[in-house]
């Protein structure tokens, strides 16, 4: 049996197998950088399925080419069997495997593309990019490493959108139709890329005057990077605070505890793996003003602690009428579901880092896969934004542009 002898059946059988081959291991390689595990271990299992992804193909194609001519073909219509009887009863039981999860898993990945808008929400956005490298002296990149791959013909990685979005709301109390926030996620401090940079996306927020800004983790690689703080977000301002959670690089690359008492300095508010009752829109300068009384949620997992509700005190004898959740990663959608959040926001997928043409995101660190990589969803009773983030470790972007979310939120009906 060669491949000349393959009727359009076999191929058709050779090529799905080898799509659910590389699905699988898509699948394994999205899920286990979702998960807690120590980076050593995620580095080598990730390493390990990007070899068996190359490799398994290539053992597939040699074991045909040694079982070719095993079998005579004399013609009649029961060659083809015989020649893939020929194969190893392994490679025969997993091609069975990836042939079946290209059919069962296929079609629900192709329908949950961004194309199909399916679980999105319609809403109005105005996109403005930006260079602000060009617009910077000295440069935005600060290594060698960092200045090449910039130059790559089609790398993003420096051109920022600015994502002015009129985000609907279920649930949302009339107090803060038209309340503003703006979300930073995934800075990546890592040395390669100027402080600077992110200086001037968090003065661009500033100008956009928000009444809430909330960072959503990923802030330090590099423990020297801790000192770029007070340039980078010391100056963000919002009439309603500035709110922040951290990341799995914040607590795998450098001391959590040292990020956290930074930010803390500079003013910020640590809401990670707690609770903090406020009151949005409270008018300041005016005794006795009531505001929205709302919970801001901040939660790590599963890196990090999930708040624990039952714990909390009631705001000023009142249940709180908004709650909004800080989630580092998409994956605590379910979670907020289960705790009444109607406002999500969350980071860490970098928006699959790249996206194609039509299909749109295909690696995304996530239990969903790329499902959720960005955008704006909805599952009852939580609306859920998430950002593509700033940076990253790796400094290649194709299609998918660093993001500075700006939120206006809009009540909507179901």
């Amino acid at each position: 049996m060669t491949p000349g002898d393959l009727t359009p059946f076999d191929w058709g059988v050779v090529v799905t197998s080898v799509i659910g081959h590389f699905g699988l291991h898509l699948a394994a390689f999205n899920r286990i950088n979702a998960t807690g595990l120590s980076s050593r271990i995620v580095k080598r299992v990730s390493l390990g399925l990007i070899f068996s992804a190359l490799l398994v193909p290539l053992w597939a194609a040699r074991t045909f080419a040694t079982t070719a001519g095993v079998v005579p073909l004399d013609g009649n219509a029961h060659d083809s069997l015989a020649g893939w009887q020929a194969f190893p009863l392994g490679w025969i039981v997993y091609g069975c495997i990836c042939l079946a999860s290209t059919l069962i898993l296929g079609i629900p990945w192709l329908l949950a593309r961004p194309i199909f808008g399916i679980g999105h929400v319609r809403a109005d956005r105005q996109v403005e990019v930006v260079r602000l490298d060009r617009l910077m002296d000295p440069p935005a990149t600060l290594s060698g490493r960092s200045h090449w791959w910039a130059k790559i013909p089609g790398n993003q990685m420096l051109e920022l959108a600015v994502e002015r979005i009129d985000l609907p709301i279920i649930g949302l109390p009339t107090g803060l139709d038209g309340y503003r926030i703006a979300q930073l996620s995934d800075l990546h401090f890592t040395g390669h890329v100027s402080p600077a940079w992110t200086t001037e996306v968090v003065s661009r927020m500033n100008d956009w005057r928000p009444d809430l800004v909330a960072l959503t983790g990923d802030i330090i690689d590099s423990p020297e990077c801790i000192d770029w703080l007070a340039e980078a977000l010391g100056h963000a301002e919002a009439r309603d605070g500035r709110y922040f959670i951290l990341g799995n690089h914040d607590v795998r690359k450098v001391s959590p505890e040292q990020v956290r008492e930074a930010m803390r300095t500079l003013g910020w508010t640590d809401v990670g793996g707690r609770a903090v009752p406020v009151l949005l829109r409270r008018e300041q300068d005016t005794v006795g003003s009531a505001g929205v009384a709302t919970l801001i949620l901040g939660n790590e997992a599963p890196w990090g602690p999930a708040p624990q509700l039952d714990q909390q005190a009631p705001i000023e004898g009142s249940e709180p009428h908004f709650r909004l959740l800080l989630s580092h990663s998409p994956d605590q959608f379910g979670w907020a579901r289960r705790h009444g959040v109607q406002l999500m926001l969350a980071g860490h997928t970098h928006g699959g880092q790249g996206r194609l043409p039509l299909i749109g995101p295909v690696i995304s660190p996530s239990w969903h896969g790329s499902r959720y990589a960005s955008g704006d969803f909805y599952r009852e009773p939580t609306t859920l934004h998430v950002s593509r983030g700033l940076s990253g470790t790796h400094l290649m972007r194709v299609r998918c542009r660093p993001e500075l979310s700006l939120l206006t939120l809009r009540r909507a009906s179901v």
